[in-house]
């Protein structure tokens, strides 16, 4: 099982990101609160909802990437990071650090959560099957993996997505994400520091 460390601060320059500038900071498809479309609803098993929206979430932060994946190479984006203090470390098989290229990382979140999904011990399918004792344990570093994806696409990579016009639903999804994360308590508040003045942000719009 590979897990990542990362070390937080603020950016060096000072700049206020793209992503609290207007009008893309409130720019959404949704003008509503996440919350009631998060909260588990009745007669439904607790896990069956953690593991359908871990997969949602997933495949919609994997697409997001997808789309400006030709904009993170190794040369662009030599470091994983969200925001230029905000860098992250993988930590391979023998337990070691490793700062890899952007590309490199994402890739390696993305088969390892990919890997999860598809594992029938872990996600079951079929109604004979139950989820682990330690099911949420993974769904919560699956989720803190995920959101330094997202993070690093808002501090990096947030000029193409408003190139392709579709800062609304990557907000969207973000505001979505963060608050399913809370109801159910898969992040730590630290793990969200380099996200924390957009998410406040979205507090005040009651998005989250």
């Amino acid at each position: 099982m590979n897990f990542l460390t990362s070390k937080f601060g603020r950016r060096r320059d000072g700049a206020k990101p793209l992503f609290l500038c207007q009008p893309f900071a409130s720019a959404s498809l949704v003008n509503g609160s996440f919350r009631k479309i998060s909260a588990l609803p009745k007669y439904v098993d607790g896990n069956e909802w953690l593991a359908a929206n871990t997969m949602d979430f997933f495949t919609y932060i994997n697409l997001f990437f997808g789309s400006v994946s030709d904009y993170c190479t190794p040369s662009s984006c030599a470091v994983m990071h969200a925001g230029l203090s905000n860098e992250y470390y993988w930590v391979d098989s023998q337990k070691r650090s490793v700062k890899i290229p952007a590309p490199q990382y994402i890739d390696y979140v993305m088969a390892w959560v990919q890997n999860l999904l598809t594992d029938e011990s872990i996600f079951p399918t079929k109604a004979d099957m139950e989820f682990s004792k330690d099911f949420v344990a993974t769904v919560k570093m699956i989720f803190k993996q995920l959101f330094r994806v997202l993070g690093h696409i808002y501090h990096t990579h947030y000029d193409k997505i408003l190139h392709l016009s579709s800062e609304a639903h990557l907000n969207s999804l973000f505001a979505h994400f963060v608050c399913f994360a809370r109801e159910f308590d898969l992040i730590d508040k630290k793990e969200m520091a380099p996200m924390a003045d957009y998410i406040a942000f979205l507090e005040e719009l009651g998005r989250i």
